[in-house]
C-alpha cells in the first residue's frame, strides 16, 4: 500500500495548447504554383509557428506555449490585466519546490526509512502532476537518499550506526585539512564576518526544528568551507554533511532538542578557535562535531 509523509502542498495548474493544424496545400501535377502564392504559404506558416500554434509533426505535450519576447499582439488584441491567465509555473521551479520540501520530510522523519512512496500519490498531497515529483525523487536517489522499486515508486534508503560513521570519517578526512590550513591563512576579520551564520545556528537549535536547524548547519559549514575558493570542495561537503543529516533506522529520528543546542555551540567555540588560529582546538572540535553531525 503506498504511503505519504504529512507534507504540506504546493500547486500549479496549465492548459494545453490547441490543436490547430494548417490545412494542407494540394498542388496540382506538373503545375507551377505562382512565387507569389508561394510567399504568401511561407508566411502563414511562419506566423503560425510563430505564435505557438501546433503544426504536423510538432509535439506539445499539452505544454502552455510560451509567448515569444519578439511577437506580440496588437494593442487593440491584448486581453487586460483582469483577462490575463494566472503566470504559468516553471518546470524548474516546481521541481525545486518539491525537492526541498521532500528533503525536510527526510530530515523530519515524516519519510520513513524502508517505506515505498509512489510519485502519484505524493503530487495529489503537493497538489501538482506525478512528473516533478518524479524527477525530484530521482534527483534524491542519485544522492542516495532513495532507491528506485519498479511499477511502485521510491523506497526510503535504511542507513545504521556504521553508515554515519563512515560518513563522519570522511567529512573529518576532507574538512579537517582545509579548516587547518585556512585557520593559519584567513585573518581573523575575515572570520568574525561568519558569526551571524554561527548565531543563527543556536537560535535554529533553540527551536528544536530539525529541518531549520539542518539548514543553518549547512549554511554555516558551506561558508567556512567557501573560503577555499574550492567550488568542487565545497559541493562534496555539502553532499556528505546532507547525508548525514538523514535519520537512522531502528533508532531516534533525529537528535533532541538539547542535541540541537550543544552541536550549535561547538559552531560558535570552531569560529573562535579560527580567529585566534588555535589549530590544535580546531582539529578536535571539527572532528568531534562531525562525529555528532
Amino acid at each position: 500500500m503506498e504511503q505519504a509523509g504529512s507534507l504540506g502542498t504546493h500547486g500549479s495548474t496549465g492548459h494545453g495548447a490547441p490543436d490547430t493544424r494548417t490545412a494542407a496545400v494540394r498542388v496540382p501535377a506538373q503545375s507551377r504554383v505562382p512565387e507569389r502564392r508561394r510567399e504568401r504559404e511561407r508566411d502563414v506558416a511562419g506566423g503560425a509557428s510563430a505564435a505557438g500554434v501546433a503544426v504536423r509533426g510538432e509535439h506539445t505535450h499539452s505544454e502552455v506555449p510560451l509567448p515569444s519576447p519578439s511577437v506580440r499582439p496588437p494593442a487593440e488584441n491584448r486581453p487586460s490585466r483582469t483577462e490575463s491567465a494566472r503566470p504559468v509555473v516553471q518546470r524548474a521551479s516546481v521541481r525545486g519546490q518539491i525537492l526541498a520540501a521532500l528533503r525536510t520530510a527526510l530530515v523530519q522523519g515524516d519519510l520513513a526509512p524502508g517505506e515505498v512512496y509512489s510519485a502519484p500519490v505524493l503530487g495529489e498531497r503537493f497538489g501538482v502532476s506525478a512528473t516533478p515529483v518524479r524527477e525530484a525523487m530521482q534527483q534524491l536517489a542519485l544522492e542516495g537518499a532513495v532507491e528506485v522499486v519498479p511499477n511502485r515508486g521510491f523506497r526510503v534508503v535504511r542507513r545504521g550506526t556504521r553508515e554515519l560513521a563512515e560518513l563522519a570519517e570522511i567529512r573529518a578526512l576532507i574538512e579537517v585539512p582545509v579548516m587547518l590550513r585556512l585557520a593559519r591563512t584567513v585573518t581573523a576579520a575575515r572570520w568574525a564576518e561568519l558569526r551571524p551564520l554561527a548565531e543563527a545556528t543556536v537560535r535554529a537549535a533553540s527551536t528544536g526544528c530539525r529541518a531549520t536547524y539542518a539548514e543553518c548547519d549547512r549554511a554555516f559549514h558551506r561558508a567556512v568551507l567557501g573560503l577555499a575558493g574550492n567550488d568542487q570542495l565545497v559541493q562534496i561537503a555539502e553532499d556528505l554533511h546532507r547525508r548525514a543529516q538523514w535519520p537512522l533506522v531502528g533508532g531516534p529520528v533525529s537528535r533532541g532538542r538539547a542535541d540541537l543546542v550543544a552541536d550549535a555551540a561547538e559552531h560558535t567555540a570552531l569560529l573562535e578557535a579560527l580567529i585566534v588560529q588555535d589549530l590544535q582546538v580546531v582539529q578536535s572540535l571539527v572532528r568531534e562535531h562531525f562525529t555528532g553531525a
